[in-house]
């Protein structure tokens, strides 16, 4: 026993180094050829140029879907943190029965497709929904007086219900290490609730709102079945418009264009996440 301890471990039949081969294969054949097809077709099926780029990216077409794209990005990310915020701070900090089952709840919402909640939308508030159909017969009109869901603000209330929950799970893992006492303390010594949020609460919160309004605004930049199932009318995003140019109109080349600029903005999206998650830390930032 002595001698097998001083002689120390067996050594390996292989560098350890090697077993890094195998998920880099996978990456390169799942990943990075596709993506370097599409990069390729970009520039042309004869000699390469970026004569295509020029020309999609000062077209009309190109820049409408870009402004739709951040617009509804930037709007539905705000939408998440002010609902996210305020709905973790009521489950976290207001007792009422039922929080823990709440709670969980939000595990079951991050699991669910994004079409189920369009659909529930389109139920309730489409032109032939619930709500609709209610105020057409009670107030005997003749057409449906809310249609807000096929335009641009239908776009964004349905991403801010679908991804409000990735502000809200990060907000309260963060809320759940906040000392209690602080807010005892700061409550007997007369402080109101406002003034407790602003003070204490806060400012423990916002790495996790930066890394969960983050990670939503990468999502909502890529988000494709929401836009293409509503179907709002003039609202074309950068992944609607790869779709139509691709699979309606046959244009690979512009497809592949829109595809290498869209791959490019949310890479550096996720750039931003994955620095701002280092800066504050997983643990503080809510992130496991």
């Amino acid at each position: 026993m002595a001698e097998a301890a001083i002689a120390g471990p067996a050594p390996r039949t292989a560098p350890q180094s090697l077993w890094v081969v195998p998920p880099l294969l996978v990456l390169a054949v799942l990943f990075l050829y596709p993506l370097a097809l599409i990069a390729r077709a970009s520039l042309g099926e004869e000699a390469p140029s970026f004569a295509a780029f020029e020309q999609v990216l000062k077209s009309g077409q190109f820049i409408d879907g870009l402004y739709h794209t951040v617009v509804i990005a930037i709007s539905a990310t705000a939408g998440c943190l002010v609902l996210g915020f305020i709905l973790a701070l009521v489950i976290a900090f207001v007792p009422f029965p039922g929080a823990r089952l709440a709670s969980r709840l939000i595990d079951t919402v991050i699991a669910l497709p994004t079409f189920l909640v369009t659909l529930a939308f389109t139920f309730i508030y489409g032109s032939a929904g619930i709500i609709n159909e209610t105020l057409m017969h009670v107030l005997g009109l003749e057409l449906p007086p809310i249609n807000f869901l096929y335009s641009q603000w239908g776009v964004i209330l349905a991403e801010v219900t679908v991804y409000t929950p990735f502000v809200m799970r990060p907000l309260l893992a963060t809320f759940s290490l906040i000392d209690q006492a602080q807010i005892e303390v700061a409550s007997s010594l007369g402080a109101r609730p406002a003034r407790i949020v602003r003070r204490i609460i806060l400012p423990a919160a916002l790495p996790a709102l930066v890394a969960g309004g983050s990670l939503c605004l990468l999502l909502t930049v890529n988000e494709f079945g929401i836009v293409l199932f509503i179907g709002a009318k003039d609202v074309i995003t950068l992944p609607l418009l790869i779709y139509s140019k691709a699979i309606q109109e046959f244009d690979y080349t512009t497809a592949c264009v829109i595809a290498v600029v869209n791959v490019v903005l949310s890479l550096g999206l996720y750039t931003l996440y994955r620095i701002v998650v280092a800066h504050f830390g997983g643990k503080s930032a809510g992130v496991v």
